[in-house]
């Protein structure tokens, strides 16, 4: 809840799928021996996490880790609390509840979806069905009109874009393909383009903003790299750290 004090725009949350079909707030689709400790408080071994597949889990048990006690080395001043994987609906509602309480604008949804053509069935449930479940819950939550759906995958994003072209989707990529071959693969035109932040350039911002496509680069996390990109005009910026963005944004702009 921080990021919503802060007063960051937009909040990205990483979904999978549990056993039971319930949409779970989860960047990993298993439980990370570097995150999370089992129901009764010990490390998980890391050559044994993915043997802890949430799609093969009912979501009682995922629930019952703990993955917010164990510091991340990557991260030494992010707070530690005793957190569980919540549901996405949980999440949504609680952040809607927060916004209300500080009295600010309610914020956008970017709702990545980890999906790949290998996980299918081991995993995840295939394209058809994941976007399934994860539309449900954002429609019953009521915020359709704020959240923009990510991928990775194709596949899911084209399944979005066959029911319903008003759908707000943003195609993630973390290889050197050029930007026109990948929106070819897709087959249309997405409302966001997603690249790995080293892997853009002022030609791709330029052709991207030409074809009314918003470019919003990730994960940066370096001040510098923040205001390069600023400089380029990217429309948006997906960090581990919102607390610089905001202050460099507030600083560059009053």
């Amino acid at each position: 809840m921080l990021a919503l004090e802060i007063g960051v725009d937009a909040i990205e949350l990483d979904v999978v799928i549990s056993q039971d079909g319930q949409v779970v707030v989860s960047h990993e689709p298993w439980m990370s021996a570097a995150l999370c400790l089992d129901p009764k408080g010990n490390h998980i071994d890391p050559s044994q996490e993915k043997s802890l597949n949430l799609f093969q889990l009912p979501y009682s048990i995922i629930r019952a880790y703990n993955c917010g006690l164990s510091q991340p080395e990557r991260f030494p001043n992010q707070q530690v609390l005793a957190v569980y994987k919540p549901l996405l609906q949980e999440a949504i509602q609680a952040i809607e509840r927060h916004c209300l309480h500080l009295g600010r604008r309610q914020v956008l949804y970017s709702i990545e979806i980890k999906s790949s053509p290998a996980g299918d069935g081991i995993f995840h449930p295939e394209p058809a069905a994941f976007a399934t479940l994860v539309l449900q819950v954002v429609r019953a939550c009521g915020v359709l009109n704020r959240t923009t759906f990510l991928s990775f995958d194709k596949r899911i994003l084209q399944h979005f874009h066959q029911l319903d072209k008003r759908f707000s989707l943003s195609l993630l990529v973390e290889d050197e393909h050029d930007t026109e071959s990948h929106l070819l693969e897709l087959g249309f035109m997405p409302t966001v383009y997603g690249p790995e932040f080293t892997l853009l350039s002022e030609q791709d911002i330029d052709y991207l903003h030409e074809h009314a496509i918003a470019v919003v680069p990730w994960t940066v996390n370096d001040v510098f790299d923040m205001l390069h990109l600023i400089t380029l005009e990217v429309d948006g910026i997906t960090t581990d750290y919102p607390d610089k963005a905001v202050q460099l944004l507030n600083e560059r702009y009053p």
